[in-house]
């Protein structure tokens, strides 16, 4: 056999072993799931985070297999770290909304579902939350209003999670 055979088999094999580990990780998720309950969201951003680790083991895979330069893959590593450092000096509120949604997803009281109130000097937010996105936080008010606040906003003011919704009765006495 000779080397190009030896390779393609070789990817083939990364290939299969990738998605048999696919499989594995969504039977033990499947598992999890039945005894922790995870809500939705929740579920697609773990799921978006193991895609993209398989992603980058089959890419440092291919590399191995296929004897890539380790200068010219250096080369273009930095190219590419270098045009992303630029755009994030440019765009430094999308780095600070990532981050923030993940220290909301991992670290704070928030939940998809739960009530929220956010003091806030110039325009206090109460409400429920409906979905906590990579950017955004959407809540819905009392009033029927969605409003998209980015959660590194959330992050920098007061929160009270789990405050309670107002009955029907305090929504009549307010109006």
């Amino acid at each position: 056999m000779n080397t190009i055979h030896l390779q393609i088999l070789g990817t083939l094999i990364l290939f299969l072993l990738l998605f048999a580990g696919n499989m594995i990780f969504r039977a033990v998720l499947r598992r999890l799931d039945k005894r922790i309950h995870f809500a939705l969201q929740r579920k697609k951003i773990i799921y978006k985070i193991v895609h993209l680790f398989i992603f980058i083991l089959a890419i440092v895979g291919l590399i191995a297999i296929w004897g890539v330069d380790p200068q010219q893959l250096f080369l273009f590593l930095t190219s590419i770290l270098t045009i992303l450092a630029i755009g994030f000096v440019a765009q430094w509120s999308i780095l600070s909304n990532i981050t923030a949604s993940l220290i909301l997803f991992f670290n704070h009281p928030i939940h998809i579902g739960g009530w929220i109130k956010i003091m806030d000097k110039e325009m206090p937010i109460e409400g429920m939350v409906e979905n906590i996105t990579l950017f955004f936080m959407y809540i819905r008010t009392t009033e029927g209003e969605l409003l998209s606040v980015p959660c590194n906003l959330v992050l920098q003011k007061t929160i009270a999670a789990n405050a309670k919704a107002p009955t029907a009765d305090q929504n009549q006495s307010a109006n």
